[in-house]
């Protein structure tokens, strides 16, 4: 991932984060380096436009012109964006690696120790029934199932799949299909609410998906949409998921989840931003915290993320 820091001429420093889409065809990490460190020449110059960068340089810039601006007001990033927003805790999803039924069973199990109650199950093209089963078999009836196949199955597979699945009480399946043509098509016959990803970054693309009926939701990662406004126009529900973000990017999610409206796809949906669990060390000395399946927004204003330099350094590549 690469960290932005800005100061403005006022003496604010904002934070922001941009997080290399490269293994879904996104821009490389050099690729967002380069649009960022452009940009900084530019923006010193007097023009800090972001036209024509790649999305997760973007939304780094976003965050951190939205942090320093926040600090400035010495007001949480979410009240910055949304005056009307609540400070609350942000429920999040439990994220499973792909793996064999027994593997997976065991990192539910571990998650679910800690209070989690909603799984999402990454599927692969070899994959599905059996992890489903497992966890559903080993956690209970009261445990929530999200799949995600990330474009990874076919059209008819995927339709025999989400048949098969179905069975096992499956909250809502993210891209199981590539594209919002195949994904129309198997959700006018699909038993499994639908949810896009890969397939729409803006508000024209949700616009598209909503006119197709190609899904009942859009999952929103900030450097894929290179935005702080989720919404993508209001077309469809939202709701946050991280690209494996840092400290930085998961505090941003979280500030922006607190501007969306209740998702209508489900009650109490929860949001895909407990993956700091997934990592074994941070960059910050203060950030986002996990309560069990609670993601607790730091303090201050701003994002309230403070870096740990020290550890800053020891990251750096």
């Amino acid at each position: 991932m690469v960290l932005l820091r800005i100061r403005t001429r006022e003496g604010a420093t904002g934070l922001g984060e941009g997080v290399p889409m490269s293994l879904r065809g996104g821009t490389s990490l050099e690729g967002v380096v380069s649009d960022l460190a452009s940009w900084g020449t530019r923006a010193v110059a007097g023009s800090p436009d972001t036209a024509g960068m790649c999305s997760p340089a973007r939304i780094a810039v976003a965050t951190a012109t939205a942090d320093a601006e926040a600090r400035i007001l010495d007001i949480p990033l979410h009240k910055f964006l949304a005056p009307d927003s609540v400070s609350r805790a942000v429920m999040c999803n439990a994220t499973l690696t792909a793996g064999s039924p027994g593997d997976v069973l065991r990192q539910a199990e571990d998650w679910a120790a800690d209070g989690f109650h909603t799984f999402k199950l990454k599927l692969t093209a070899d994959g599905g029934v059996a992890q489903v089963q497992a966890v559903r078999s080993g956690i209970g009836d009261t445990a929530r199932i999200r799949i995600d196949a990330n474009e990874s199955w076919e059209p008819a597979e995927a339709a025999a799949k989400l048949a098969a699945l179905e069975p096992f009480g499956i909250e809502l399946a993210e891209q199981p299909v590539a594209g919002l043509i195949e994904m129309a098509r198997l959700r006018a016959g699909s038993p499994i609410p639908l949810v896009a990803d890969e397939s729409v970054s803006s508000a024209e693309e949700a616009a598209e998906a909503a006119r197709l009926s190609a899904c009942d939701a859009v999952t929103v990662k900030l450097s894929k949409t290179g935005s702080l406004d989720a919404s993508l126009g209001g077309h469809l529900p939202t709701y946050l998921s991280s690209a494996l973000d840092g400290p930085v990017g998961i505090a941003a999610a979280g500030h922006v989840a607190l501007t969306l409206p209740d998702a209508a796809i489900s009650p109490d949906l929860a949001h895909g931003l407990a993956t700091s669990r997934l990592f074994s060390g941070t960059v910050a000395s203060q950030e986002a915290s996990l309560t069990g399946p609670l993601l607790n927004l730091p303090g201050g204003p701003g994002l309230g993320v403070t870096v740990d330099e020290e550890a800053l350094n020891r990251h750096r590549l």
